[in-house]
């Protein structure tokens, strides 16, 4: 059982610890239920994810835990965020994160959760026919188009989101339309990004450049953190 834990755990005299710290220790001082997070393994997480995409762009998914502690920890290791609500964005702004960091993702974003994505400089994808103008006339500058490749991913229905008929993104020939709207609409050039099941890392390679920067979602586990303090 002990080794589901992260690395800095152990069981001394009948008692968890958790990297140094016994969790009765921390019940008595926070309160239970609670959730704890180990900060050295968030670090590491972090770090692995870095060194196997060094030229990547690697983003926390916010959704996973919207915690303005964790991002900003996870920022200090150059991990920026994938937000896809005003919320989320606000939490990594105030974690610190910066625009060139910033993926704002969604499948049915509203005119002001563009605007803000463009205030904050944030690569936008474009999930939806109608999204490249709006998010043009918004101020949006850089964009990427999601593609739904029609693979039938072999995990749960629920959680399938690259099959054909799939709520999120575009087909192949819808995908390409969104980029042609796109470049007429604005001078920004989008890019591609791909999808074939949740939570797996997406591929994303800039349009009309020989080298592809990628983009992959990480959803870290570990850092020392009460559940319900440090969400500001």
């Amino acid at each position: 059982m002990i080794g589901l834990f992260p690395a800095g755990s152990r069981i001394e005299a009948g008692v968890l610890q958790l990297d140094g710290l016994a969790a009765t220790q921390l019940a008595e001082r926070f309160g239970t239920p609670l959730v704890v997070y180990s900060e050295a393994a968030l670090r590491e997480r972090a770090r692995m994810f870095r060194r196997a995409v060094p030229e990547a762009l690697v983003v926390y998914g916010t959704k996973a835990f919207p915690n303005v502690a964790v991002m900003r920890l996870l920022a200090e290791e150059g991990i920026g965020a994938d937000v896809s609500t005003l919320g989320e964005l606000a939490f990594a702004r105030r974690a610190g994160i910066a625009g060139e960091r910033l993926v704002v993702h969604g499948n049915n974003k509203s005119d002001e959760e563009l605007r803000a994505a463009a205030e904050a400089d944030a690569l936008v994808v474009l999930d939806a026919l109608d999204e490249p103008a709006r998010a043009a006339a918004a101020g949006v500058r850089r964009a990427l188009v999601r593609v739904t490749p029609g693979v039938e991913a072999e995990t749960h229905e629920a959680i399938r989101t690259g099959h054909r008929g799939s709520k999120f993104g575009l087909d192949p020939n819808e995908a390409l339309e969104a980029v042609r709207i796109a470049s007429w609409v604005s001078a920004s050039t989008p890019g591609v990004t791909r999808t074939s099941a949740r939570r797996t890392p997406a591929a994303a390679a800039r349009a009309g450049s020989s080298s592809a920067s990628r983009t992959t979602s990480a959803s870290a586990s570990a850092a020392a953190c009460n559940s319900s303090s440090d969400l500001l």
